[in-house]
């Protein structure tokens, strides 16, 4: 966490929150951008590290495409003011603004440089580039985006997020993947309500929270330390427990947003797109059970030089945040019903 004695660090990562307030509550799309550009300022500070050179290399690679999108964004709304005095859709001009905040986003066909970022920073900035920084983009693109163009980049959200998932062994770009592939399920949820969407972003935050905090508990960066390191039992339970939540499976929490997505789906008639989105899911659980498969079912001999040292308070905070996971589907049916 970042330490409460490093006032620089605290001081930027209340600008990132106050910044994406002002882009999303602000009454003109030059004020949106303004948002956006303190958003971008303030989170680079917070991703570099001198003593790293992943991490800076990390907060380069993102001040450089955050920047085109920008000016991408910036020269779209100029051009609208100069060419159209009336507020009209236009399919380039909202195809343009809708790029340049998939881009933002990290959604699809704009993806490439979302992995190769979440790689090179800690498990923190992961979390917060996977939930926090799409708040302001993905509101933005609710104000005006063009129908036919966003369904077509929700497909390929499901479809690339699930399969590029497939072969790789590091749990940052396995879990950016899976950002990816929630990304198209949020931006449904945003097309059919508003509310729908916060409803599954605030779940997906929850469950991504989770498995951050443990994968930065137990100092874990690619799969093969999952059974190198012989874990804790109730660790392994609990990391099946928020995987299998993530991917949707019926029991957990994670599946009752996914369950409200597809009702609304199947009500205006997109049989063919829910048909992906639950074949998409399929994979998405596919690669999240080998990740705790290799944990549980390889038994290692235990060494003594690679005990695992884990705090007995945040092994409870991991055991009450799971048996939410595993409990949650009970009580919020009854919120539903």
């Amino acid at each position: 966490m970042y330490n409460l004695t490093n006032p620089p660090k605290m001081f930027f990562f209340f600008i990132l929150i106050f910044s994406t307030m002002i882009s999303i509550s602000s009454n003109s799309w030059f004020g949106c951008w303004i948002g956006l550009e303190i958003n971008l300022l303030s989170f680079i500070p917070l991703i570099s590290n001198s003593n790293n050179l992943f991490n800076s290399e990390a907060s380069l690679k993102y001040f450089l495409t955050q920047s085109i999108a920008s000016i991408n964004f910036l020269f779209t709304i100029i051009m609208k003011m100069i060419l159209m005095k009336n507020f009209q859709m236009n399919l380039f001009i909202s195809i343009m603004i809708n790029s340049s905040l998939l881009m933002k986003m990290g959604s699809t066909p704009f993806h490439f440089w979302f992995p190769n970022i979440i790689e090179g920073m800690s498990w923190l900035n992961s979390f917060i580039l996977m939930t926090w920084q799409k708040i302001a983009p993905m509101i933005l693109l609710s104000y005006y985006f063009n129908f036919n163009f966003i369904l077509i980049v929700v497909i390929m959200n499901i479809i690339i997020g699930a399969i590029s998932g497939l072969n790789q062994t590091s749990l940052r770009k396995i879990m950016a993947f899976s950002s990816i592939n929630n990304l198209g399920w949020m931006i449904m949820a945003l097309m059919i309500s508003e509310n729908l969407w916060m409803f599954y972003f605030t779940f997906y935050s929850f469950l991504i929270s989770i498995l951050c905090f443990l994968f930065s508990n137990l100092n874990m960066f690619y799969m093969n330390q999952l059974f190198i390191n012989n874990m804790n039992f109730m660790i392994k339970t609990n990391m099946l427990i928020n995987f299998l939540s993530l991917g949707g499976l019926p029991p957990f929490l994670g599946f009752f947003p996914k369950w409200i997505v597809i009702n609304f789906m199947i009500n205006n008639n997109l049989y063919f797109m829910t048909m992906i989105f639950t074949m998409m899911s399929l994979i998405t659980l596919f690669f999240y059970i080998r990740i705790t498969y290799s944990s549980l079912l390889f038994n290692y001999p235990k060494m003594k030089w690679l005990k695992m040292m884990i705090k007995n308070k945040s092994l409870y905070m991991m055991n009450l945040l799971s048996f939410t996971s595993l409990t949650g589907m009970i009580f919020s049916t009854f919120f539903y019903l």
